[in-house]
């Protein structure tokens, strides 16, 4: 089972610290480790691969200082009063708009990482002061330790205002990072390595332990390294992050096993999701909705799209999409409307989609979708990632470079017809049908967008295509949808006591698929 974390609590200390606060392209995914840097070379990513590389061969070190009772045991509160100071921020610089802060330990983010600062290519680490923090009401009886490091740093530029500090990208606690685009707010996390998710040992989690940001040197782009460890493996990444509407971060990351590793995944996301339209479970609640994202998309090496809405399981799941050289998948939030979510503070409808775009031949694998139950929001139980087919044994190293883009405009992913509502509801009769046999499910997808509304003049144009893995389809409908300007599909379905299986949809014009291919798990529990 993966840890979850105090998701409000997160946000709400990461919010108060905060202040006023494309892409060119990538090498190849499969390289060697970088050379050797000469003498006198300016730091980089290579001297992060060598670092990565030597800290693998060596044996894992568990034990990292253990904070003061005092700053450990703290509540959310009197966390929440610790401040960076502003006028603090590093990469101050008039020809760059980027600025750093750092985050303090605390009760949530125990483990100290190194940050380093990197100008002219010598990189500096950043002692920890407490003069870099304002601790407002928060007091301690003792000064705090002059090692004592710091949690992670948080990325401002200028993203929503050219007067004003916005984060921009923030690296905290463990291995996970977030990134915003334009008028986003905080939802779901990208990680740097996914080890074990949805298997049946405990997942293992990866911590960055030491960090180094180069000195911008002009106004659209800041580059950073990192340096991971866990009882696993070990990895190098660099990290591009470009600011804009759609902010992008081009990902480099060389992973050096110190054992075999059968359940490793490369770009993975985290999120939440507690309620949707499909999935009414948990819903004691006057808000009708509550996620993060509300579906997986992807498209395939063949250049198929799928969309795979998620669920809140009453047990832990693991889907698997089977795919050679992807080109592309993400966790996404499609649902825009404030009046399905209802929440004045979340703010549900503004959270970032995260688009993965893979860059190079990443070979043989799965796209694989863990969804665990979740009884309130406050934690992440949704995992996506890719895995590849081959274990990567220990001694081998291998390197895999992709995007991450945040996107609140998933209409243009691409250009088919895509789903917009998936409702699910015990089979009834009406309009005439014949009563259902007992127990069957009755599925409702709408779809929009794309050249749908095309064939509103002619819909006998337009055919649905379902197929079942378990059970019966005992009847389709396809119905046009001018409120949306496209169709709703129905579909009945009849499984036998103790049958599971998936069900998928499209539709087609001709010879032609007008529309992505929608999937959803089914059984009778």
């Amino acid at each position: 089972m993966m840890m979850t974390l105090s998701r409000r609590a997160l946000i709400e200390c990461l919010g108060a610290l905060a202040t006023a606060v494309l892409a060119a392209p990538m090498a190849q995914a499969q390289q060697t480790v970088a050379a050797e840097p000469l003498a006198n070379a300016k730091f980089g990513y290579s001297d992060v691969v060598r670092k990565a590389r030597d800290l693998g061969m060596a044996g894992y070190d568990n034990s990292p200082p253990a904070l003061p009772d005092t700053l450990a045991k703290l509540d959310a509160e009197a966390y929440r009063d610790i401040r960076f100071r502003p006028e603090k921020a590093f990469l101050n610089s008039p020809t760059s708009p980027f600025r750093a802060q750092m985050i303090h330990l605390g009760p949530v983010y125990k483990r100290p990482a190194t940050v380093n600062t990197i100008r002219d290519g010598v990189p500096t680490s950043v002692p920890y002061s407490a003069a870099l923090f304002d601790y407002g009401k928060t007091k301690f009886e003792r000064p705090l330790p002059v090692n004592l490091g710091f949690a992670g740093f948080r990325l401002s530029y200028p993203l929503n205002d050219p007067r004003t500090q916005d984060e921009l990208a923030s690296f905290m606690g463990g291995n996970t990072f977030r990134l915003l685009g334009r008028n986003q707010r905080h939802g779901l996390t990208a990680q740097g390595l996914s080890l074990g998710a949805g298997g049946t040992e405990p997942e293992e989690m990866p911590h960055f332990r030491e960090f180094w940001i180069e000195q911008p040197n002009n106004r659209d782009r800041v580059t950073l390294y990192a340096l991971l460890d866990s009882p696993s493996a070990t990895a190098a990444y660099q990290f591009i992050v470009y600011p804009a509407t759609e902010t992008v971060i081009e990902v480099t990351v060389t992973l050096f096993p110190r054992k075999a590793l059968t359940r490793v995944g490369i770009a993975p996301l985290s999120s939440m999701f507690l309620s949707g339209e499909n999935d009414r479970r948990v819903s004691a609640d006057f808000r009708p909705e509550r996620h993060d994202s509300d579906g997986l998309l992807m498209q395939t090496g063949a250049g198929e799209w799928i969309w795979r809405p998620l669920r809140n399981p009453v047990q832990p799941t693991t889907s698997g999409f089977l795919d050679t050289n992807p080109r592309g998948f993400g966790l996404l939030q499609r649902d825009r409307n404030f009046e399905h979510f209802q929440d004045l503070d979340q703010s549900y409808e503004s959270r970032p989609s995260y688009w993965i775009e893979p860059r190079g031949d990443w070979g043989d694998g799965r796209i694989e979708l863990v969804e665990r139950p979740a009884s309130d929001d406050t934690g992440t139980n949704i995992t996506a990632f890719w895995t590849p087919r081959n274990p990567l044994e220990a001694g081998q190293h291998q390197t895999w470079n992709y995007r991450i883009r945040t996107t609140s405009a998933e209409s243009k992913l691409h250009p088919a017809g895509r789903v917009l509502n998936t409702f699910i509801t015990p089979a009834t009769t009406g309009n005439g049908r014949e009563a259902p046999p007992a127990g069957t499910r009755r599925f409702v997808v709408d779809l929009t967008g794309g050249n749908l509304s095309y064939f509103f003049s002619a819909p006998d144009q337009v055919k649905l295509v379902a197929t079942a893995s378990a059970g019966k389809i005992v009847q389709t409908v396809l119905t046009p949808h001018p409120r949306i300007e496209g169709f709703r599909a129905t579909l009945d379905v009849a499984l036998m006591a103790g049958q599971s299986g998936d069900l998928q949809l499209h539709l087609k014009a001709g010879n032609r698929a007008v529309s992505e291919t929608w999937t959803y798990p089914m059984s009778t529990d």
